[in-house]
C-alpha cells in the first residue's frame, strides 16, 4: 500500500469515528472536509428522490459554490445515467478530474457521488468506490432519523396512508449470491392499500404480496396491519398456512369482516429453486424462463383475508430453473385502463420485462423505467395501487461478481479503457459540473 492508498484508508476510517455523533446535515460537509486532504477536492452527494426521476443536492454544511446545480434529471444526465447503470462517469465531456459515482447501500440505489479527483486520471477506482459505499452507509444509517431527508426527496405532498407504508417497506432492491429482488409501487405519493415484504432466513427467501380493499387511510392500515401480522408469524417459526391464518385473524379482530386483503404469500428454497406459496384471492404469480416463455403458476384461491369466512388455503410447490424470473403484482398494474379503456394487462406488463431485459439494464433500473411507462400510459394518473415484485433466481449455484454487477448496477471495477471511452458511449447531456 503506498501513501496514497494508506492516507485514504485512514480517512475512511476517520468518517466512521465520526459518524457516531453526526446528524444527518452535517454528513455532507464532514465528507468532503475529510476527503479533501487526500486528494479529493469536492464531494458533492446527490441523494434521489421517492420516484427516482431527480437527484436532489444534500448541501448541509458544506459550502458547494456558484455554479452547482441544486437538482438534476436522472434521464437525460449523465449524473442520471451513473444512477441507472452504477458505472462510473466523468463529469462532464471536457472537465478533467471530476467524476460520478454509484451511492448504493447493498443493492438499494440511493443517489450518487460527486467527486473531484487531483489531477488528470482516476488513480484508484476502487477508492472512488470504497469512498462511495462508505457515504452511502452513513447516508443509510441517518436518513431514518430525518426529517430533512424526507423533505428533500419528496417532490409533492404524501397522503398519511402513503406514509404508514414507505415506513414499513423493506429497501426496493436486495440481492445475495444466488437471488435479487427488486420491486416498485406507485402512486408514490398516495398509495394506500397495497404493500410487499422479503426476508432472508437461511437458504430460505420469504415473499409477501397484499392489496387491500379500497384507496383511503383504511386500506392503508389493513395493508400496514396485514404485513405487520405476517411478520410477527412468520419470525415465530409458522409455516405459509399459519402465517395466513394468523393475518386473517388479526384482521378480523380489529375490522369484524369490514375490512380484507388478498395475498400471495411464498417460500423459495434457495438450494433447490422449490417455491411453495398460496394465494389468498390474489392474482397467481407468473414466471418468465429463458426471457421469452411466460409460465403462468396456479392454485387453488382462498377467500381474501379478514372476510370471516374461515375456508382453509391450499398449499402449492413449483420447480424453479436457474435464470427464472418470479413475478408478483397487485391488480393495480394489469387492470388499470387508459383514457381509451385499453387495460395494460398482464401480457403488457411481461412484454416489456423481456423486451428491457434484452437491453441488458439492471433490474432496479428496468423497474424504473416499467412503472414510468405505466404512469405515461395512464397519463400520469392511477385510479389504483401498483405494485410489482421481481424475484431472479440464479440457481444452486452462486452468481459470477460480473453477472451480479449487470443485474444489480453494482459498479464494476473500471478498467482505463473503459473509462476513457466512456464519454464516446455516452449519448446523454453534459450536467456542466
Amino acid at each position: 500500500m503506498n501513501s496514497v492508498e494508506a492516507a485514504r484508508a485512514q480517512v475512511l476510517g476517520d468518517l466512521i469515528a465520526a459518524s457516531h455523533l453526526m446528524t444527518f446535515e452535517q454528513l455532507p460537509g464532514t465528507v468532503a472536509s475529510h476527503a479533501a486532504g487526500v486528494g479529493w477536492p469536492q464531494v458533492l452527494i446527490y441523494v434521489a428522490d421517492l420516484q427516482q426521476e431527480r437527484l436532489y443536492l444534500l448541501a448541509g454544511n458544506v459550502d458547494v459554490g456558484a455554479g452547482v446545480p441544486a437538482e438534476l434529471s436522472v434521464d437525460g444526465t449523465v449524473a442520471g445515467r451513473t444512477f441507472q447503470l452504477g458505472r462510473i462517469f466523468p463529469a462532464s465531456a471536457s472537465a478533467t478530474g471530476q467524476w460520478w459515482v454509484p451511492l448504493l447501500d447493498g443493492a438499494e440505489r440511493l443517489g450518487v457521488l460527486r467527486v473531484g479527483v487531483s489531477g488528470t486520471q482516476v488513480e484508484a477506482d476502487e477508492d472512488l468506490n470504497r469512498l462511495a459505499g462508505l457515504v452511502a452507509l452513513l447516508l443509510e444509517s441517518k436518513r431514518g432519523t430525518s426529517d430533512s431527508y424526507s423533505r428533500l426527496v419528496r417532490r409533492r405532498k404524501m397522503r398519511v396512508a402513503a406514509e404508514m407504508e414507505w415506513q414499513l417497506m423493506p429497501p426496493r432492491t436486495f440481492a445475495t449470491d444466488r437471488v435479487l429482488i427488486s420491486a416498485v409501487m406507485e402512486p408514490a405519493y398516495q398509495v394506500s392499500g397495497d404493500a410487499f415484504d422479503y426476508a432472508l432466513s437461511g437458504e430460505t427467501v420469504h415473499l409477501s404480496v397484499f392489496d387491500a380493499m379500497g384507496h383511503d387511510t383504511a386500506a392503508g392500515l389493513t395493508a400496514n396491519l396485514a404485513l405487520a401480522a405476517a411478520r410477527n408469524h412468520r419470525r415465530q417459526g409458522a409455516d405459509l398456512l399459519e402465517t395466513a391464518e394468523g393475518v386473517a385473524e388479526i384482521l378480523g379482530e380489529q375490522f369484524a369482516g369490514s375490512r380484507y386483503a388478498t395475498s400471495i404469500l411464498a417460500d423459495l428454497h434457495l438450494t433447490t429453486g422449490v417455491l411453495t406459496w398460496t394465494n389468498y384471492g390474489h392474482h397467481p404469480p407468473v414466471v418468465i424462463r429463458g426471457n421469452r416463455t411466460v409460465v403462468h403458476l396456479s392454485c387453488p384461491p382462498a377467500p381474501p383475508m379478514g372476510t370471516g369466512l374461515n375456508l382453509p388455503g391450499a398449499l402449492r410447490r413449483d420447480q424453479l430453473e436457474p435464470g427464472d424470473r418470479l413475478l408478483l403484482y397487485t391488480d393495480g398494474i394489469t387492470e388499470a385502463r387508459n383514457p381509451e379503456g385499453q387495460e395494460f394487462g398482464l401480457d403488457g406488463l411481461t412484454d416489456f420485462l423481456i423486451r428491457h431485459h434484452a437491453d441488458g439494464l439492471p433490474v432496479p433500473e428496468t423497474l424504473r423505467r416499467l412503472i414510468g411507462h405505466h404512469l405515461a400510459y395512464h397519463l400520469g394518473r392511477l385510479n389504483d395501487d401498483a405494485t410489482v415484485m421481481l424475484l431472479e433466481w440464479h440457481g444452486p449455484t452462486p452468481y459470477q461478481p460480473t453477472q451480479l454487477q449487470a443485474l444489480t448496477g453494482l459498479p464494476p471495477s473500471a478498467t482505463p479503457e473503459t473509462i476513457a471511452s466512456a464519454w464516446a458511449q455516452q449519448p446523454t447531456v453534459d450536467d456542466g459540473i
